[in-house]
């Protein structure tokens, strides 16, 4: 459902409850926005995958964009690294949006692959934090 005047009084409270939970994990965890407005894009609207993946791209670009700037003007960037991970991620980029098109076209598989990469991830941050307590 898209965001207009008559759906506004609907879907406002969810979409405000959801950027807060997902900035408040952000926040609290130190993970990536995008990984966490997928899913509550399309809980909060019933918007399709690749809507709500565009829609959080551009989301997560501003706040990339704001926080890149402050750590800039605070002189907390390693510019070379930064240059290789920017043509790295601009490649990547390319390369990820021609799977992500090519999955959505197949039903149910770009949901799978999302779902698949958060509990991978999960499970690292789990097996990394039992490491932590144990050593």
């Amino acid at each position: 459902m898209r965001l207009t005047r008559a759906s506004a009084s609907r879907l406002l409270p969810w979409l405000i409850a959801g950027g807060f939970g997902v900035g408040l994990l952000s926040g609290f965890f130190g993970i990536g926005g995008g990984f966490l407005i997928v899913p509550a894009l399309m809980l909060a609207t019933g918007m399709s995958m690749p809507f709500a993946i565009g829609t959080s791209l551009i989301a997560v670009a501003a706040f990339g964009v704001a926080t890149a700037a402050s750590y800039a003007f605070a002189g907390l960037i390693d510019w070379r690294i930064a240059a290789l991970f920017i043509v790295g991620g601009i490649l990547g980029g390319i390369g990820g949006g021609a799977l992500g098109r090519w999955l959505a076209a197949r039903k149910g598989a770009l949901a799978a692959m999302l779902a698949a990469v958060i509990v991978a991830v999960g499970l690292s941050v789990v097996a990394r934090s039992m490491a932590w307590l144990g050593g």
